[in-house]
């Protein structure tokens, strides 16, 4: 520990910096300028990413969320090769509103295997913009945490009459790691009032080796495959994506017509019991901007509907029999009835669907202040059950989910203000109201009978009335620094499950789990919205252009009343199980919290000229604490103290770049969840591209040394094996980081 803080500090005293906007190009050639406050119609973003640093990202990964990684303040939860879950300052997945090219969606899963960034390919990622911690009501809502924007390319006209313009690209890569390939096309035609734009992209990989040997080599389950001693089980996938773009312009009004669709036939996961068997999702998408005299109109209409399921992949036992014993070679035998039955995998189904729609308002009072308004609705319906598959769960189908809604409607106003050169003021107000309910449900045989009728019994429709409240001041001391202060109040309302899933059955318990820790989790009707209090402070200094140096200390504190956190349930079936040890049966329960922490961030110049180009040191620091305050427990799944610090080589069309990651053992682990420590480590990562006309190559190597380490967030390995028997599925064993990778990228726009 010691050594990763000496090297953190002698890092930063060497650099004085990190970039905090990812967007600055700290090589162009600037015209002497005062520095003044943001420009009014800008809001004030902690992190952004343009699509030429996301080029630069793009090779290495099939995870878009990933693309996010190296910013201040943001983290990775561990999941499937194509949907890990973005966090913000220790707050994650539902915690954070994430719109993808302006539609709210929404994971239509009990284990939240398909997020919302799964829903875009790296490759049609045009921009991010990352609001953590204090968010401007008018991007925020049905949130504590911060809101991530991702947009795809937009579609581009023609500037003259009768002039059609046409273009695309055509992407390929591969890693070494799991013998990864992906490939990515794009097509684009315009004159100068209607253009349309397609893109499509194609991802597979085979399960990825650790850096070392983490377990034993052998059968992965009775009748499976052999794994590798490294060999991460259930951690393979396959997706692919579509988009299909038009847009129409008339003098100041522009209307887009958006159409996707999506489909990942499996994607293992390696901290779940369960894997995806099949994802499909069709989105469609209206907009309309209108620019007039001194306002913006905006408005947005989309519906998406997901097709999801589950059940056991190629390296997790398929046949449970009797007491849990399939033969040697996996088969089943005679099937049986009644006690003797076998269960031939264990099917579950999900439904979403997601209709929202958006209005917003931009209007212009003078040179110097700026109002915005707005409403929104979002109707959305979840179905989620279980057909039986044997050993004694016929006759019934078990209901999770039986109609469930989750509606909201909300109203906001905001008012951004200039008050001179160098102050301006963003504040405003939001006020939503969450509809939820849910139909009766029942269980796949009498077991689950007396769960299923005090469930039916109780009240399950429930309202919440939940007000936001934002203030941010933007001051620019003089042409070398700049302070940042944000106050803001901010509400999320339980989702469908952590209300209304109903079974304290151990097997019913285990299927619904968003936090890839291997327990298992009941619903509480009784839970109350998590309200945040958040205050912080950004100290930004640099040189007069921006383009020397840059050293940004962002320090923040974060009060949560009635953070849905977890206890030990206490219900009859599951008073056995927890009083062993391992993984727990716990009920959703609300508590207090308290996160506070700083992310450090920077860049210096360190050489520049026209013959030797630019080497420029780059750097993050984020650290965090996170409490519950009515426990003394620490919160689930809090990054430990992390760095990246990158020296990056550019001249002309070609960029090196050699980074460092480092991060601090977790020794701060919730007790309540039985989580798993995780020691320190280091990588290094080494990446090289070059531009020439109309191609680009990428190559680049992951984790140089082949380190061995442990994902802080991965979770619980749950990658093989009898996954869902209780006695048999290894408890302790954390999800590994992935090992040396080597990748190379040829992508050509024409």
């Amino acid at each position: 520990m010691r050594y990763y803080l000496s090297a953190i500090a002698s890092a930063l005293l060497a650099t004085h910096s990190v970039t905090v906007l990812a967007g600055h190009d700290h090589n162009s050639n600037l015209e002497d300028v005062l520095v003044t406050a943001p420009p009014l119609n800008t809001l004030m973003a902690t992190s952004q990413l343009d699509a030429a640093e996301l080029a630069a990202k793009r090779a290495a990964t099939n995870d878009a969320a990933s693309l996010l990684r190296g910013l201040p303040g943001v983290s990775l939860y561990g999941a499937g090769g194509v949907s890990s879950l973005p966090v913000l300052r220790g707050l994650g997945d539902d915690r954070l509103r994430v719109k993808v090219d302006g539609m709210d969606l929404i994971s239509a899963c009990g284990n939240h295997m398909n997020p919302a960034l799964s829903y875009i390919d790296p490759a049609n990622v045009d921009s991010f913009q990352v609001f953590a911690g204090i968010t401007p009501v008018s991007v925020g809502g049905d949130s504590i945490g911060g809101t991530i924007i991702a947009n795809s390319k937009p579609v581009e006209f023609s500037d003259k009459p009768d002039q059609v313009i046409s273009g695309g690209s055509i992407s390929g890569f591969y890693r070494s790691n799991g013998d990864d390939f992906s490939s990515d096309v794009s097509l684009n035609a315009a004159n100068d009032w209607l253009a349309v734009r397609y893109s499509g992209a194609y991802a597979r990989a085979d399960n990825y080796q650790a850096g070392d040997s983490f377990k034993t080599a052998g059968p992965a389950a009775a009748g499976r495959g052999y794994l590798a001693a490294d060999e991460v089980g259930s951690s393979e996938y396959e997706s692919q994506n579509h988009r299909l773009g038009f847009a129409l312009k008339h003098e100041h009004h522009l209307f887009n017509l958006d159409l996707g669709f999506q489909h990942i036939p499996y994607q293992g996961f390696p901290n779940q019991r369960m894997d995806m068997t099949s994802n499909k999702s069709s989105q469609i998408s209206v907009g309309y901007k209108g620019n007039y005299d001194n306002f913006v109109v905006k408005a947005n209409l989309y519906k998406e509907k997901t097709r999801h399921t589950m059940d056991f992949g190629d390296d997790k036992l398929f046949w449970y029999g009797p007491n849990n014993i399939a033969g040697s070679d996996g088969s089943p035998g005679p099937i049986g009835s009644g006690a003797n039955a076998y269960a031939a995998g264990m099917p579950m189904d999900t439904r979403g669907e997601n209709i929202g729609a958006t209005l917003a308002v931009d209007y212009q009072l003078d040179e110097h202040s700026l109002v915005r308004a707005g409403i929104e609705a979002q109707l959305y319906t979840l179905d989620d059950w279980w057909d039986p598959s044997g050993k004694g769960m016929w006759p019934n189908t078990l209901w999770n989910i039986n109609n469930g809604e989750r509606d909201r409607y909300a109203v906001y106003s905001e008012w951004q203000n200039r008050w001179s050169d160098k102050l301006t003021s963003l504040i405003g107000l939001r006020y939503e109201q969450v509809h939820m309910d849910t139909d009766e449900v029942q269980g796949y045989n009498p077991m689950y009978a007396a769960d299923a009728a005090a469930f039916n019994a109780s009240n399950r429709s429930l309202v919440d009335d939940n007000f936001d409240a934002s203030l941010q001041l933007s001051y620019a001391v003089n042409n070398n620094h700049s302070i940042d202060v944000g106050l803001a109040r901010k509400t999320r309302s339980p989702n469908l499950y952590e209300r209304f899933a109903w079974s304290t059955s151990g097997m019913a318990m285990r299927m619904v789990n968003m936090a890839g820790d291997g327990n298992g989790y009941v619903g509480n009707l009784e839970l109350e919205p998590e309200v945040s209090y958040t205050a912080s402070i950004a100290s930004d200094w640099h040189d007069a252009k921006t383009e020397q140096w840059q050293l940004v200390i962002a320090p923040y504190i974060t009060r949560v009343k009635d953070y849905i956190d977890a206890t030990i349930c206490t219900a009859m079936m599951c008073q056995a199980a927890n009083s062993a040890p391992g993984f727990r049966y716990l009920t959703f329960t609300n508590d207090d919290a308290r996160l506070y922490g700083v992310d450090i961030s920077g860049f210096v110049t360190l050489s520049s000229d026209q013959q030797g180009g630019s080497v420029i040191l780059q750097g993050v620091v984020n650290y965090l604490e996170a409490e519950n305050t009515d426990t003394d427990d620490n919160l689930y799944n809090i990054m430990p103290l992390n760095a990246t610090f990158a020296l990056v080589h550019s001249k002309a069309d070609w960029t090196n770049t050699v980074e460092w990651q480092v991060v601090a053992a977790k020794e701060h682990v919730s007790a309540a969840r039985n989580e798993i420590n995780t020691a320190g480590y280091s990588v290094f990562n080494l990446r090289s591209a070059y531009n020439w006309t109309h191609w680009r190559v990428d190559i680049g190597v992951e984790n140089l040394f082949d380190r061995g380490y442990d994902l802080p967030l991965g979770g619980a390995y749950l990658g093989q094996g009898k996954t869902m028997s209780p006695q048999d599925a290894p408890y302790g064993v954390a999800v590994p980081g992935v090992g040396r990778s080597f990748y190379a990228g040829l992508s050509y726009t024409f």
